[in-house]
């Protein structure tokens, strides 16, 4: 049947609430198995009045620098967003899969945060943290009270890169000591501190960063040497086998094995910490054997090292089945790190550690000009409102482990989808040139894809070490309709780029 004919053989209606820019005869093969319309909206963005796109593009090429990054062939324009919507200068609508690098926690634009700001706009921007004001003790007793243990003792900053960084400073004064490890493919940061502990080879700019830095290898059970199919605390397995037996796990002791061989072979026998994310993000929603982190712990506080939680992308209830995702390991740092959701978008990020460890700290003056701005601090309680009052914890539960088992389908349909991982909707699609080599999907390959997808109205980002890993972190308000749209965009993109490249 040709294009014409089948698009005139599709319900009436159908045509006008189909989003993609094209639809080729390869995406209406896939019509019959999977809805491609996008779920509805009712929200009406207000009209583009602003710069033309083509001197927006020439601002960017003259004036910003050369090491910012742009995504797809053509530039997205965004004008206005609404909970898990984007809408581009000419009002098209995208359904928003990145959430901003993962930072857009309880939706684009939530009336209640966006009331929250306006309030507090009204009355007060900026004081200095030397006088008391409201917003940062409220808020400062409403975030340490999600915390377990004795993790109360607050710190405000404005970036993940400056948490981190502060992080690693408090850990190296505690301890008296300077190593700190961390691992392969892990992100902390782009500072020139945080640089030392994040192993990303792109993030390198091939000048002298944070000393006393040494990286373990990475726990990865799909692409690492060892890696069963019990290993992940995921409702999605890899394809690999094991044969161990109920309650333990080779793959786990191994990696255990690399990081005491890291520490006796390129540490001080006294360290001061490691830090780790929970799941990793940038480095492609990469997931540990169970057990690891816990047992990690143990051997780096024999050393005497502290242990930092990197809770930037996983914290505030995005892997579901808890509020933070060290949580999930049975763990229980000593300092935590949090950025990005936190503020829903809005500038900021804490280090929250015990009463112990800040008075070490205090040897010293520390202030932060930013760290604490009463907009911030409403912005941030009204982020944790929200997280409750929506009931996004469950909804990341529920409606991530839906998307994960949607995608699995995928896994299983198409040889170049090679694993799908995560928990809650903090996830991870890998591709690769074929299951059984798992050798990754080249850039070129994972563009056309991920173009597709684009003009479908579907974002995702990109990641992992090889940039083949499409990494899905939306807003945690997205519905099963909405993960249902996105299943079925990337079922037609993968079989589109098949079908074009002969495959």
């Amino acid at each position: 049947m040709t294009l014409a004919a089948t698009m005139k053989s599709l319900p009436t209606g159908y045509c006008k609430l189909l989003n993609p820019i094209r639809l080729n005869a390869v995406s209406c093969r896939y019509l019959s198995s999977r809805d491609l319309r996008m779920p509805p909206c009712d929200f009406v963005p207000d009209k583009y009045e602003s710069l033309p796109y083509e001197h927006v593009v020439g601002v960017r090429k003259k004036n910003l620098s050369a090491a910012l990054l742009t995504y797809y062939k053509k530039p997205l324009l965004l004008h206005q967003g609404h909970m898990q919507w984007l809408f581009d200068h000419k009002g098209r609508r995208y359904l928003d899969l990145f959430g901003g690098i993962v930072t857009v926690s309880v939706g684009h634009c939530h009336p209640k945060v966006t009331e929250a700001a306006k309030k507090q706009m009204d009355r007060l921007w900026h004081t200095t943290n030397i006088y008391l004001h409201s917003p940062l003790h409220e808020y400062t007793e409403k975030l340490t009270s999600r915390l377990p243990g004795k993790l109360k003792i607050l710190y405000m900053t404005n970036s993940g890169s400056e948490a981190n960084d502060l992080a690693l400073y408090m850990a190296r004064l505690y301890t008296g000591n300077y190593d700190i490890i961390s691992l392969r493919s892990g992100y902390h940061g782009a500072s020139p501190y945080t640089l030392g502990v994040t192993a990303i080879s792109a993030y390198k700019p091939g000048v002298a960063n944070s000393f006393g830095c040494h990286t373990t290898m990475c726990p990865d059970v799909f692409r690492g040497i060892w890696g069963g199919s019990y290993c992940r605390d995921s409702p999605v397995q890899t394809t690999r086998t094991c044969s161990c037996s109920p309650g333990s796990c080779e793959a786990k002791d191994k990696y255990i094995e690399q990081l005491k061989e890291t520490l006796e072979t390129s540490a001080a026998k006294r360290i001061a910490g490691f830090i780790a994310e929970s799941i990793l993000g940038v480095g492609g929603a990469v997931q540990y054997p169970k057990g690891f982190l816990k047992e990690a712990y143990e051997v780096v506080r024999e050393r005497g090292g502290l242990c930092i939680a990197d809770e930037v992308q996983t914290g505030f209830g995005r892997t579901g089945s808890h509020y933070w995702g060290f949580e999930s390991h049975d763990v229980m740092p000593d300092i935590v790190t949090m950025a990005k959701g936190i503020g829903n978008g809005f500038p900021m990020a804490a280090v929250v550690t015990t009463e112990e460890i800040a008075n070490a700290f205090a040897r010293a003056l520390h202030f932060n000009t930013f760290g604490g701005n009463p907009i911030g601090c409403k912005v941030g309680s009204a982020v944790l409102d929200v997280i409750e009052e929506d009931g996004l914890q469950d909804n990341c539960k529920t409606v991530g482990t839906h998307l994960m088992l949607e995608l699995s389908k995928l896994r299983d349909k198409f040889d170049i989808v090679g694993d799908v991982r995560g928990k809650g909707l903090m996830i991870g699609m890998e591709m690769v040139t074929d299951k059984k080599s798992r050798r990754p999907l080249p850039a070129e390959d994972m563009n056309v894809i991920w173009e597709t997808c684009r003009d479908h109205g579907l974002l995702l980002g990109k990641g992992g070490l090889y940039n083949n890993t499409f990494r899905i972190k939306p807003p945690m308000c997205i519905t099963k309709e909405d993960a249902d749209f996105a299943v079925a965009v990337l079922e037609v993109a993968i079989a589109e780029y098949l079908d074009t490249a002969g495959k």
